[in-house]
């Protein structure tokens, strides 16, 4: 007797759309939310037309940024009619609603358990009855955590890596501690973990990111947990040291330049970390950085000679604004001053414009917008400058150079053209290495670090080509067959 078999049911799965709005801090938010997504059983949608609802991970700190999010929340309303809105903006619901009450739902940022919760009502997902016992990360779970899942966003070869959430500083231009609230750190042992399965998983990179990395660890009074069976402190400079033992890149992001970023720049003297410093000095008159709010007017050159002594290939990054309310000609001018007697690597530059908030709406001496568009024209000349001369002495050097994505030209064999950064650059914000591969060409991939000689620069690039495709073997045992890279 022939038995017939029946069909197995099918399960509908629910198609989620998903947008990232923001800066890498919101990024790795979105990363965990797409990770409890996946977990729950969501399939990500590629496209409005596939989607059955959308989740919209804003950005609120500027009017330009705040102007965005509401638009990707009216044009996700627009194709979808349900949406769901969460990060920063999302701390101001009234600006939501008051453009788009129909929205379905608003949570603040780090909210993964009031999103899903939200989604759940919105679009109930049918259990599987094969898969549906399958135990899944626990709501709220971070990456790295236990063995919960990962989704990310960036390509596999870097990652950022959230240490602490919020910021204890009152700066006057910037409402992050309303939005986000005051640091609440993680412990080092849940970092590291994470850290480890990523690299793990092939990241050469690792971006550490919060609002302020120096500051890591005091909300927790800098206390132990565990890693790998021994015990390491809440503190930056033992968080570093551990990173800098796997074997990966290292790079800090938002240090602000307290005295224990000494022995962080001792680490990168010795190549343990990479030699590179995002630093938010924001202005260099004590005048204006009274105003501001901000901390070490006065002492920003001799901090930045001294970490220069303790490691000369340092690079540093550095943003500031322009045109401040109060910030006269005599402030501008030290401003410049100290750009020609730092000689910062990299710098970016804004012109102030008020945040929704900010107790610095309240100060007086608001200048016109033409003086700080012709004030950023000046610094940001003063900053070309100086960033070619720095790139131009690099010319004739070999140096490593982590390959992001080929660049070839109709005609060019495959793999002939790449593009890519040394250590002193971070993705998105810094500049590029433009390589031939010579002799390497189809042999290099994305995510390969090979050796370059530097034959030319400009203003923020460099151009040279492959002389060397060394092996790349971290100090943590990789998840199945990588090859050479």
């Amino acid at each position: 007797m022939t038995r017939i078999k029946e069909p197995l049911p099918t399960v509908a799965v629910p198609k989620v759309g998903f947008i990232s709005l923001g800066c890498p801090k919101a990024l790795v938010d979105s990363e965990r939310i797409l990770t409890q997504l996946r977990a729950e059983g969501y399939e990500v949608a590629p496209s409005y037309e596939d989607a059955q609802a959308v989740i919209v991970n804003t950005c609120g700190f500027i009017t330009p940024a705040v102007e965005e999010s509401l638009s990707a929340i009216g044009e996700a309303l627009d194709h979808t009619g349900k949406v769901i809105v969460t990060g920063c903006l999302g701390e101001r619901p009234e600006k939501i609603r008051e453009r788009h009450p129909k929205v379905a739902a608003i949570t603040g940022s780090e909210a993964v358990d009031e999103v899903m919760s939200h989604l759940r009502e919105l679009l109930p997902i049918e259990m599987d009855p094969f898969t549906g016992l399958l135990p899944v990360a626990a709501p709220g779970m971070r990456p790295g955590d236990a063995l919960a899942p990962s989704v990310k966003l960036t390509p596999r070869h870097y990652a950022y890596l959230k240490i602490a959430e919020g910021c204890n500083h009152t700066c006057s231009f910037c409402i992050i501690p309303k939005l986000r609230g005051r640091q609440v750190s993680r412990d080092a042992g849940a970092v590291l973990y994470e850290a480890y399965r990523l690299i793990a998983g092939g990241t050469k990179e690792i971006m550490i990111i919060s609002q302020d990395t120096s500051a890591y660890g005091v909300d927790l009074r800098h206390r132990p947990s565990e890693f790998q069976g021994g015990q390491v402190r809440a503190h930056l400079t033992d968080l570093a040291e551990k990173l800098g033992e796997m074997g990966a890149w290292v790079r800090m992001h938002y240090v602000y330049p307290y005295p224990h970023v000494e022995r962080i720049v001792e680490l990168m003297g010795q190549g343990k970390i990479l030699p590179y410093l995002d630093v938010p000095l924001q202005h260099a008159s004590p005048a204006v950085l009274r105003r501001m709010r901000r901390p070490g007017a006065g002492k920003q050159l001799e901090t930045i000679r001294r970490w220069r002594e303790l490691c000369p290939d340092l690079v540093i990054r550095s943003t500031f604004i322009v045109g401040f309310p109060g910030e006269t000609e005599e402030d501008f001018q030290l401003l410049l001053d100290f750009l020609e007697e730092a000689r910062l690597d990299r710098v970016g530059a804004f012109p102030y414009s008020d945040v929704e908030e900010a107790d610095a709406n309240a100060l007086d001496g608001a200048l016109p917008e033409e003086v700080k568009q012709e004030r950023l024209s000046r610094f940001m000349a003063v900053a070309q400058r100086i960033s070619a001369e720095k790139l131009a002495e690099k010319v004739g050097r070999v140096m490593d150079v982590i390959i992001d994505e080929f660049n070839d030209d109709e005609g060019d064999a495959p793999g002939t053209r790449l593009i890519g950064r040394t250590k002193g650059d971070a993705p998105g914000i810094d500049g590029q290495v433009y390589l031939y591969a010579g002799e390497f060409a189809g042999q290099v991939r994305p995510g390969d670090i090979v050796q370059a000689r530097i034959e030319d620069s400009d203003e923020y690039d460099l151009y040279g080509e492959v002389v060397a495709r060394p092996e790349w073997r971290p100090n943590v045992p990789q998840l199945g067959h990588f090859g050479r890279h």
